[in-house]
């Protein structure tokens, strides 16, 4: 009977499962969307009990593609900052899911900065008062949701990202892991912990937060119940956010290196090893794996709101493609962009600009302007923006990258692969196993089981698919990146603070 690990990719868009054998191939996967529910202008949420549902189905009939395989433990990777809140005794939601995108806590972050501004938390949490993140999010369900309050300080309220709400689902202990906990504002970088002084700023109970613990559990955080979707009990000992994840399953475990993942968002993450570097050019300090008893590992982020979610905008909103992966053809339909740039500030801007007064943009247009070009745009907005995050991490760090790894759906569309090794002027590499998430979660459940030995082990599991290399000449480089920060100025200020 072949032994695999099972992991639990929860994103923005879908849930999955997908089961791992020791050289780091998927052997069985299934994939469910969820709804994206859209209240208000800026607001977005999910229903956490449909995540549930889609995990169970997904964990079962990826099982059954696999009938013959054991599962020796179970890893959680899940999109980050998204807040649920539920009750400890009925397991019910107070509320929707707040997703990462949402951007009702503009006013609460505005609040919080005071005279201290942006950054009055940076050099404890390494994060700006964003409304990105989760702390606000859960003053605003405090504030908002009737009962709420009194529930949080008995401690009946639970808090959780959705890796928590997951964990809780499958073990029923209330636990995060750094990862996703220096995600909320309210942990303490240094002493990983949460933060007595965040927590009062932000008048949230400490009652309702899970206990923080590493990435890779020696001590698993539970098991799995036989009655539950894998139909045994396994451990569950895994849990990292899904850019951490992918970090990991891209083996990013030496100092310097770095990946970028392609989601529904785009992520550049840089591991800086057991240094918490400070960013002065708009990136993020964060947390990027604990393995065990072995310190934490810290990196800087670039995070970008909308990459993939502006092709599935292309789809729904205009209807100018069936299909996303129709939009690299329709693009290949011009020979270049036609003067059309395109902002995709539909949640305001994230690294390193945090604006959450910009909105979407398209500059350039002329009579001359076609669906195509649009499409193409669309394409080189991921590409240019990435570029801007680059360019920060270079001056944060002093890494000049001699290569950049990749992951995520977009990575198939070879046409965004192209731009984007030309708009850094740096080789862009393709992994064999795409699915890096997916992996790293795994990857951190099997090594606290012993089923990978070490990270030099996962590291001889990477093998590359194909690789971009740059094309474009300096100067067609250098004019599409000024077009590109010129558009991007037009979008800011967009929204009055009142």
């Amino acid at each position: 009977m072949t032994q695999l690990i099972a992991a639990i990719d929860q994103g923005t868009t879908s849930t999955r499962c997908m089961l791992f054998n020791h050289t780091g191939r998927a052997v069985a996967a299934h994939q469910l969307e969820h709804r994206q529910l859209y209240p208000q202008p800026g607001w977005v949420e999910h229903d956490p009990l449909e995540i549930w549902q889609c995990t169970q189905e997904a964990v079962r009939t990826a099982l059954a593609k696999a009938p013959r395989a054991k599962i020796a433990a179970v890893g959680i990777a899940n999109q980050r900052e998204t807040t649920v809140v539920w009750n400890r005794h009925t397991g019910q939601p107070y509320y929707n899911a707040i997703v990462w995108q949402d951007t009702r806590t503009d006013a609460i972050c505005r609040a919080l900065a005071g005279n201290a501004g942006q950054d009055r938390f940076r050099a404890r949490t390494g994060l700006p008062l964003a409304t990105y993140f989760s702390g606000p999010k859960i003053k605003w369900l405090l504030d908002h949701v009737d009962g709420l309050r009194p529930d949080a300080e008995r401690g009946d309220a639970l808090f959780g990202t959705i890796d928590s709400w997951l964990a809780w689902q499958l073990t029923g202990t209330h636990i995060t892991d750094p990862t996703n906990a220096s995600r909320t504002l309210l942990m303490d970088l240094e002493t990983l912990d949460w933060s007595d002084d965040l927590l009062q700023a932000m008048d949230i109970p400490r009652a309702m937060l899970p206990a923080i613990q590493p990435s890779s559990a020696a001590t698993p955080y539970g098991h799995t119940d036989a009655d539950g979707p894998f139909g045994t009990t396994l451990p569950v000992c895994g849990i990292l956010g899904d850019q951490q994840a992918a970090t990991v399953g891209q083996a990013c475990f030496d100092a310097g290196e770095a990946k970028n993942t392609y989601g529904t968002g785009c992520f550049m993450l840089l591991n800086t090893g057991e240094q918490i570097v400070p960013s002065a050019h708009g990136l993020l300090t964060t947390v990027c794996y604990q393995f065990a008893t072995e310190p934490a590992a810290y990196a800087l982020e670039g995070s970008i709101a909308i990459a993939g979610a502006l092709v599935q905008w292309l789809r729904d909103n205009l209807g100018l493609i069936a299909s996303a992966p129709e939009v690299e053809e329709l693009a290949r339909s011009v020979d270049n962009n036609g003067g059309v740039y395109f902002v995709p500030a539909f949640s305001g801007l994230y690294a390193p600009h945090w604006r959450d007064d910009a909105r979407g943009v398209i500059a350039g247009l002329t009579s001359y302007a076609n669906k195509g070009h649009i499409a193409r745009a669309a394409l080189e907005a991921t590409a240019y923006q990435t570029r801007d995050v680059l360019d920060a991490m270079r001056a944060d760090s002093g890494v000049d990258l001699r290569a950049l790894k990749v992951d995520g759906g977009m990575v198939q569309n070879e046409l965004l692969m192209q731009f984007q090794a030309d708009a850094l002027s740096v080789p862009v590499i393709r992994p064999a196993v795409a699915e890096t998430t997916a992996l790293g979660a795994a990857y951190a459940a099997g090594l606290a089981v012993g089923f990978w030995d070490s990270s030099e082990e996962m590291c001889a599991n990477w093998s590359e698919d194909r690789r971009w290399m740059p094309g474009r000449d300096d100067r067609a480089r250098t004019e599409g990146y000024a077009r590109w920060q010129k558009a991007v100025a037009r979008s800011l200020g967009w929204i009055d603070a009142d």
